[in-house]
């Protein structure tokens, strides 16, 4: 297929595909999804080799955000039937850490619901940050705790924090139809708070809360330009007591397009598998290794993962290996510039060249061209299953 060859030299450049080649990576049929996979996987290879990193969630404050995402089981207004807990205190944030660390994770993430963290909050995830780096050589540790103010960014880094992450989600054009207590702009806006902090910037998107083709690759390109180093891509839990609850628009084949989209738009970033892929890839997992080169381990924020040593075997059995806290993810280019204080402007453009993204609308393209794509099957709401063990209870967590 002259597309495939075309995104795999470009995608051994670092150069942007043109919105149309994105597009029609989206557009294929199930027919041709293997060498759209393969075609993808000559690509994370080349820049990632078969390393998996492995990263762990630990949910600091779990509930009663006031923020009115629709995806998402904590926001105001939520019936969703999950943990409700304030701020974990340090050392039990720290020994929740320990269980992923143990288990093979080389990042721990450290998340909060709300807007965004109090000056008295940065204080007490600093202490968290601190611990865990002290009792675990090697491991990074992100934080995320939503809008960011002024100098909050710079202490995170200070005590310690690699990264920090803070996803756009949708495409700006939508944005205001899934959230409405703030703005695609102060998301966009974190991001360069982290960036301008020296912190390797964390943001990606959630897929399947019916967005068009269109939605998707402006959101990947939105991605693009602001040039994180890493991408978690979603696809959305449609938990029940949410507004987005009877959103079931995902394949395992859809899913898969959609992760070889994002790895040939942004080839050369880490690309992570995030929350919904056992609800969603399910039985297709491990082909989802050929496109992305790290994943979470065990349970969500709150909802249950599979078990963690069913992620290890996964692993091992589809020809991958588990990322060790002694090798450096990025390709050298992307880890030299975050060593030299270039974050978020990466030398040759970060994950490839920005000279091309001054993108002109979204290509129409001839609808009577596009391969008929099968109905997602029914709902699977038996593979939604809340969080009850881990932080915030008394039970071991997943990992």
């Amino acid at each position: 297929m002259d597309l495939l060859n075309t995104l795999v030299e470009k995608g051994l450049r670092r150069e942007l595909p043109t919105r149309e080649e994105a597009l029609a990576v989206l557009a294929t049929s199930d027919d041709d999804l293997l060498e759209v996979v393969a075609a993808a996987g000559k690509v994370r290879r080349q820049w990632f080799g078969r390393r998996v990193k492995l990263n762990y969630l630990v949910n600091l404050k779990s509930g009663l955000c006031p923020e009115d995402c629709s995806y998402c089981s904590q926001r105001l207004g939520s019936k969703a039937e999950i943990l409700k807990y304030t701020w974990l205190k340090p050392d039990e944030a720290s020994q929740a850490a320990a269980a992923g660390v143990a288990g093979g994770a080389k990042r721990v993430c450290l998340v909060a619901s709300g807007r965004g963290p109090t000056d008295r909050d940065v204080d007490r995830v600093s202490r968290t940050i601190e611990a865990i780096k002290e009792q675990n050589e090697g491991v990074e540790v992100c934080a995320c705790l939503g809008l960011l103010s002024g100098g909050q960014a710079e202490r995170l880094r200070a005590a310690g924090a690699d990264a920090y992450n803070h996803n756009l989600n949708t495409s700006e054009g939508t944005y205001g139809e899934i959230t409405t207590t703030h703005t695609y702009a102060d998301r966009v806006d974190t991001v360069h708070q982290a960036q301008a902090a020296g912190l390797s910037a964390c943001s990606g998107l959630i897929a399947g809360m019916g967005e068009s083709d269109e939605d998707l690759v402006d959101v990947v390109y939105s991605l693009r330009e602001l040039d994180p180093d890493s991408v978690p891509v979603n696809f959305l839990i449609p938990f029940e007591g949410t507004p987005l609850a009877k959103e079931w628009n995902l394949t395992p084949q859809r899913c898969l397009r959609i992760l070889a989209m994002v790895r040939f738009v942004c080839p050369d970033v880490e690309v992570r598998i995030a929350g919904g892929r056992e609800v969603h890839l399910r039985s297709m997992q491990p082909l989802a290794l050929n496109l992305a080169n790290s994943i979470f381990l065990g349970d969500y924020l709150t909802s249950e993962g599979q078990a963690g040593k069913t992620d290890l075997d996964m692993i091992a059995d589809a020809g991958f290996e588990v990322e060790g806290t002694d090798t450096t993810t990025l390709p050298k280019h992307r880890a030299d510039a975050m060593d030299s204080g270039g974050c978020g402007s990466h030398a040759a453009g970060g994950c490839g060249s920005h000279a091309e993204s001054g993108g002109c609308a979204p290509c129409g393209g001839d609808a009577s061209q596009v391969p008929a794509q099968p109905e997602p099957a029914a709902a699977r709401t038996d593979l939604v299953a809340v969080r009850r063990r881990g932080a915030g209870t008394d039970l071991a967590p997943n990992a």
